[in-house]
Order: C-alpha cells, then structure tokens, then sequence
C-alpha cells in the first residue's frame, strides 16, 4: 500500500476529518484533525485508526503507523 490508498481508506471511513499521510516502504505517518476524537483518550483514538487498517496491518502491506490525532480545538492550540 502507498500514502494515498491509506488517506483515501481513512477518508471514506471518517469522511468529517482531515486525514493526511505520509511514508512509503510500509512505514507511514497518519495525521488526522476531525471531532471524532473529541473525549477520547489517546488509545481510544488510535484504536479508531487501527480498525479501518487492521486487515492491511495483518497482511503485512503496512508495517508501522505513527499517528497524530487531535480535535480541531486541540490542533488549533498547536
């Protein structure tokens, strides 16, 4: 998998986020802004990542995913 297929994944299932990615060789970084993460901690948001890839995860098309997810609010402040 490249970059774009991950976004374009991420964005069809959270289509209210702004989803950026970047990486190549199975290592990526997801950045995603979007008020699904409001009142979540950390691994609850990352576990909302990890569902749409688990099966692309499993299969070894990605390797490592590091992610910032932030509300709007949060991404604002920096």
């Amino acid at each position: 998998m490249n970059a774009q297929q991950i976004q374009s994944l991420l964005t069809a299932e959270l289509p209210e986020c702004d989803i950026v990615v970047e990486g190549d060789g199975g290592k990526f970084l997801v950045t995603a802004v979007g008020e699904v993460f409001n009142g979540l901690n950390p691994v609850k948001r990352q576990q909302t990542i990890y569902k749409i890839l688990n099966q692309h995860i499993a299969s070894g098309a990605i390797h490592a995913v590091t992610m910032r997810l932030r509300t709007a609010a949060e991404a604002k402040a920096g």
